[in-house]
């Protein structure tokens, strides 16, 4: 078989370190759920849906590493913080580890969209719009807290018992819809205290059991 020549080398996949591992996981999706706590739903001024989870997609190679300086990105003047528990896929879609990550948003510009009644993917998906920590292989979700500091000053706090659709509820519709699998990360939702970030802020999403995860937006 004759390999196709390429016109340019493709990027590497994004990778996300296993803690105490050595091992790499190599991103291939990032799906995320939006208004999966009933308090910060009411704080964007809308409902949790308890019919099903909807999601929204980040693109992999939009995927930022903890630790690693974030740059302020264009195009927004309201740059916001969402710290999510993430779930690492495996074979069948299950859960394969565990990560704390951050969806950070261009708020103005995805009120600017919501608005007009168009999609908000700018506002969402854009380079380092997902950073997220090291992946833990062994872990249990059930009431751990899950919290936001700003330069030290909590921002965001709730348990994830919180969550109006826990994981297996999660990846059940998620698997109606797609074919999960090795590569992919879900992002489950953000609590409530969600707010603006600047240059020199760093921030740190925290969940007992878990690696944190740290950036700061230069």
């Amino acid at each position: 078989m004759t390999l196709p020549r390429l016109a340019f080398a493709p990027a590497p996949p994004p990778l996300l370190p296993v803690a105490g591992t050595g091992l790499s996981y190599p991103v291939r999706r990032i799906f995320c759920v939006g208004r999966n706590y009933e308090a910060h739903a009411a704080e964007m001024g809308g409902t949790a849906d308890r019919e099903a989870p909807w999601f929204f997609l980040k693109s992999a190679q939009h995927l930022h590493p903890a630790g690693a300086d974030l740059p302020y990105p264009p195009g927004t003047a309201d740059l916001q913080h969402e710290v999510e528990l993430v779930v690492a896929l495996g074979e069948g879609g299950v859960p394969w580890g565990w990560a704390v990550g951050l969806d950070m948003t261009r708020r103005d510009l995805q009120a600017r969209a919501k608005e007009a009644r168009r999609p908000w993917d700018v506002a969402k998906d854009y380079e380092g719009g997902a950073v997220i920590g090291p992946i833990l292989r062994n872990f249990e979700p059930a009431a751990q807290e899950l919290a936001l500091r700003v330069n030290g000053d909590l921002r965001q706090r709730a348990p994830l018992s919180d969550m109006v659709w826990d994981v297996a509820g999660i990846l059940r519709h998620l698997a109606g819809l797609y074919a999960p699998g090795p590569g992919d990360l879900v992002m489950t939702g953000t609590p409530a205290g969600v707010g603006p970030v600047g240059r020199g802020d760093t921030l740190e999403g925290t969940c007992a059991g878990l690696p944190p995860v740290v950036v700061r937006i230069v």
